[in-house]
């Protein structure tokens, strides 16, 4: 199994579990996490707990995977699964918080920013590094690392895609809150107690109401998301850089 789902409630718990690997992207995680989080909803948890197991939280898109191919249709079809991630994270009923330890880089960054509370250890490090290695940022984080860190830092963010440190995120409001290195989890854990003690209706409405500022462009941002990711498949630039980042840091 990728990813472990446990629940306890009123709490779900889901870890990415590439450990190997550093929990880097692959399809069958992909669909791990998807269905972790349905489970979640049926389960009924209030508030859901994302970790990864391991060294790191996720580091990024498994270079080392043989290539998915340039076929348009399929790009296409891969890019909105993983973007389904972000969909399912903000519509869900309950909160969702992220516990980032080690990297959290490309898609594991973008799984973490969709997460209403992003909780870091000290030793967290985060970072975008799709510019490097010709590839383009998914998720919706174009639209929702702005609303974070402004503007101008987003653009240094993903243009440099320089790592940021656990006290930098919070510094620059990346992130919500600083644990001890290898207390994340339990950090989040008792935040998510907090929050699932929330009236849910409640819970949810407040969650919908600051989403209106990004839902209405955020369709918009996934869209072209797709259109960079199928333009940075065939342009080949991401053929290069493979090996120099195969590690994902």
């Amino acid at each position: 199994m990728v990813v472990d789902y446990e629940y306890r409630a009123p709490i779900a718990r889901i870890w990415l579990n590439r450990p190997g690997r550093l929990n880097a992207v692959v399809p069958a995680l992909v669909d791990g996490l998807l269905a972790a989080l349905h489970r979640a909803e049926v389960d009924g948890a209030r508030t859901v707990l994302l970790a990864g197991r391991g060294r790191a939280f996720c580091s990024g898109h498994d270079l080392k995977e043989p290539p998915a191919g340039d076929d348009l249709p399929q790009v296409r079809a891969r890019i909105d699964r993983i973007q389904e991630v972000t969909r399912r994270i903000r519509g869900y009923p309950g909160a969702v918080l992220a516990a980032v330890h080690g990297y959290a880089l490309g898609a594991g960054c973008e799984f973490a920013l969709a997460c209403d509370v992003v909780v870091a250890s000290e030793d967290a490090e985060f970072g975008f590094p799709e510019v490097g290695v010709g590839l383009s940022v998914t998720g919706g984080v174009s639209r929702l690392l702005p609303h974070l860190v402004g503007l101008a830092k987003a653009r240094e963010l993903l243009l440099f895609g320089e790592r940021v440190s656990a006290a930098e995120a919070l510094r620059i409001g990346l992130v919500g809150k600083l644990a001890p290195a290898g207390g994340h989890e339990q950090v989040a854990g008792e935040l998510a107690a907090v929050l699932a003690g929330r009236p849910p209706v409640a819970l949810q409405l407040a969650r919908r109401a600051l989403d209106l500022g990004l839902d209405g462009t955020l369709a918009q941002a996934l869209t072209i998301e797709v259109d960079h990711a199928l333009l940075t498949t065939r342009s080949g630039e991401h053929a290069g850089p493979r090996t120099e980042f195969s590690d994902g840091h």
